[in-house]
């Protein structure tokens, strides 16, 4: 056989496999589809009480290619029942369903369990209130003329759809502004920011000794130690280096349903069972790739580390972060296994995200205690090696070498800037050096990555409150 011969038998034969693998996939579109919109449109409505029309036009106006499906799909939003049906030409179904204190969960049939939380105890909170009970208007006209061109909307698209925006400094807020039908208790989606939140919560098994950062991760499946995967550690599940082929998280758009990390998402009951179940594609620590399955297996470690089940879960969550933080807005949403699906359904309101970033500025610390292991803020913005949007442990980064953090910089972010990002536009910064915290939310696509304004907003607030530093929080 002629080596011409050779390559275009091999060059057919990758061909062939991949629209195999494509036409795999492409089944899964109907139900992953329906099932994004399912899910967020319950949450929205039932934890947030947005209108959930407008809701989807938003949401969907922030995800190219989106507009070419949702205009077939039939969506039933059940008050009564506090569900949501979404189907797509009789080719896809997904149904959502809120229960009281735990958010929305797809139901793919089976029985649910973990119906019922634990009544919340009272805590007092460690960490100094952050503002008073009303809305903090902007302390200086160069802080309301920030917040002004944050919501103000461009003459055509694309639409920033500004939902929050805080912004604190030295610990209380000294501006922030909401949207029509959102106020300083309203719960929002943070999607990916919820890993940041995951990764707190692994910050604090690791200072209870709980689990080790550097060692394989006590996972059942991965138990063998012919196993390759027996090798991944907590370190590169938060750095996405592990390297388990489940494909790319980083898109917001039509084609990312093809991902099979998506199909975890929204056609699976355990998603972390799914997870670890994927092959690897490169040897552990070496390849940067993020992807939510990373995400959902540390949040299954988190769930049997507090015993269990999901109301386990969210006692552990309450008693050693939520709590100590005064954050009262909460809701962590779980899959239908009882996993907390951590890489991108947890919800709080824009003071309670605040809150989070405060700790973060604090170096760990509330009211004068280690809630994070010492080291463990440097650590979660360190750069990780090959991570091109600049990407630490938990966090995304300024510091390293990375594009992604030469281009913030270049657009007037500081450049110890690192920050907790959620797909299309929902961010907590934290920059040390200027003693800042400020938090965004809304609907923007991810790409230009001018679309959503958070570049003029940080240049904004670091040039005005560098000029005033003696502001104060208000109320």
């Amino acid at each position: 056989m002629t080596r011409r011969k050779l390559f275009l038998i091999l060059a057919a034969s990758t061909a062939f496999g991949a629209l195999a693998l494509s036409a795999a996939r492409a089944r899964d579109v109907p139900e992953v589809a329906t099932g994004f919109v399912a899910n967020v449109i319950c949450s929205e409505t039932f934890v947030s009480g947005l209108d959930p029309r407008q809701n989807l036009t938003e949401t969907t106006d922030a995800m190219p290619g989106a507009g070419l499906i949702t205009w077939a799909m039939d969506i039933e939003v059940d008050l009564d029942r506090r569900d949501v049906t979404v189907t797509l030409f009789g080719l896809g179904r997904s149904h959502a369903v809120y229960r009281e204190g735990m958010g929305c969960t797809l139901d793919h049939g089976e029985t649910l369990g973990d119906t019922a939380l634990p009544p919340e105890k009272p805590q007092a909170a460690l960490l100094p209130e952050i503002a008073g009970p009303e809305l903090v208007p902007p302390q200086t006209p160069q802080l309301a003329a920030a917040l002004d061109r944050t919501f103000a909307e461009p003459a055509e698209a694309p639409f920033r759809h500004t939902c929050a925006v805080v912004v604190m400094k030295d610990g209380r807020i000294v501006a922030e502004r909401y949207a029509d039908g959102i106020g300083i208790d309203t719960p929002l989606l943070g999607f990916s920011m919820s890993k940041s939140a995951i990764s707190a919560l692994i910050g604090i098994l690791v200072r209870e000794g709980r689990l080790t950062r550097d060692q394989p991760v006590p996972i059942a499946a991965w138990r063998n130690s012919d196993d390759p995967r027996h090798a991944i550690t907590v370190d590169e599940l938060l750095r996405h280096t592990a390297g388990l082929a489940l494909g790319s998280s980083l898109q917001a758009s039509l084609a990312s349903v093809l991902e099979p990390v998506n199909r975890m998402k929204y056609m699976e009951s355990d998603m972390a069972a799914f997870a670890e179940s994927a092959p690897l594609e490169s040897a552990p620590g070496r390849v940067w790739n993020y992807h939510d399955g990373n995400y959902l297996i540390l949040s299954h470690l988190v769930r049997n580390a507090a015993g269990g089940h999901a109301a386990d879960v969210m006692r552990f969550a309450r008693e050693e972060l939520f709590g100590p933080l005064g954050m009262r807005n909460v809701v962590m949403q779980f899959d239908a296994a009882g996993t907390p699906e951590g890489s991108g359904a947890m919800m709080a309101s824009a003071r309670d995200w605040a809150r989070l970033g405060q700790l973060y500025l604090n170096d760990g610390v509330a009211g004068g205690k280690r809630i994070l292991p010492e080291g463990w803020v440097k650590y979660s913005a360190s750069p990780t090696p090959n991570a091109w949007v600049g990407y630490g442990a938990g966090f995304w980064t300024n510091l390293g070498d990375s594009f992604g953090a030469h281009y913030r910089v270049e657009h007037g972010w500081p450049r110890d800037a690192f920050f907790a990002k959620g797909t299309i536009g929902q961010y907590v910064i934290i920059v040390p050096s200027q003693r800042l915290v400020i938090v965004r939310l809304g609907r923007s696509p991810n790409i230009p990555p001018e679309a959503d304004g958070v570049f003029d907003l940080v240049r904004d607030v670091v040039t005005v409150t560098s000029a005033s530093p003696r502001l104060a929080g208000g109320n």
